[in-house]
């Protein structure tokens, strides 16, 4: 791996020693600078589960991605940093509280001396590790999350005005890119998986985050959530490039 190029995409400019700090930075880096977007969904673009394509997407040709995408060359650029990672499945939670099937996302296992929970394709969640081993609440900013023990696996609990919420539970055990592809491909074709049904791109800013979604653009700004909807194709391909970089004719099948 170009490891240069990859720092370069995420502007990351701090240490490289395997710790914490360096984690929380590189994680935090890489969600203010790589969308979360399943565009190559829309534009019939295969998404191809190894290193060298995921390198050239993301880095080379400055697109984002899902999940299995960006939890998976983060995984490998922190592996050529000298970190300790696992690839896990984690099973999402949907608003009533049940959960989705395994693989159905990505997440990564950290281990330093103490073992970190590390997710850059999850969209909307935590922006900086959070300590598996950690039951208390663990706050970021206005935001606070737990990880607690559920039967076989741990749960993610995030702090909403109604209570805590499950996000997704997991187990510890660590997984290849193979394991994914069957759910992979379910997402990229099923007209029951949500990345088929609309559009999306999101990014984290430092005030909050920025996503188009289909044809309404959408601004959180220290909690404050502004909605416009957008007049044609052409602003849509305009927002996508003046704000995320995503050039539309990089969009072709």
């Amino acid at each position: 791996m170009n490891v240069t190029a990859y720092l370069e995409r995420i502007n990351y400019r701090g240490s490289l020693i395997p710790s914490p700090e360096t984690l929380r930075d590189l994680q935090v880096a890489h969600l203010l600078n790589v969308p979360f977007e399943n565009l190559s969904i829309h534009a019939q673009q295969p998404i191809v589960l190894n290193n060298e394509a995921l390198f050239s997407k993301i880095v080379e040709r400055r697109r984002g991605g899902f999940c299995y995408e960006l939890n998976g060359l983060f995984a490998s650029l922190l592996r050529e940093l000298g970190f300790f990672v696992g690839m896990l499945s984690a099973e999402v939670a949907n608003d009533s509280g049940a959960f989705s099937q395994p693989f159905d996302h990505m997440t990564l296992l950290v281990k330093l001396e103490e073992r970190w929970l590390v997710d850059v394709g999850f969209g909307d969640s935590f922006l900086e590790p959070l300590k598996i081993d950690a039951l208390s609440e663990q706050v970021q900013g206005e935001e606070a999350f737990r990880i607690v023990p559920d039967g076989d696996y741990l749960l993610l609990l995030r702090k909403r005005a109604e209570g805590w919420k499950p996000e997704y539970r997991f187990t510890l055990q660590p997984y290849q890119y193979n394991d994914f592809e069957g759910m992979c491909r379910y997402h990229q074709t099923s007209p029951q998986s949500h990345f088929t049904q609309k559009r999306v791109c999101s990014q984290a800013t430092i005030t909050g985050r920025i996503t188009l979604s289909d044809m309404r653009f959408i601004v959180t700004t220290n909690g404050v959530r502004e909605e416009s909807t957008l007049a044609s194709t052409k602003e849509f391909d305009e927002l996508l490039y003046d704000k995320f970089g995503i050039a539309s004719d990089s969009l072709t099948p």
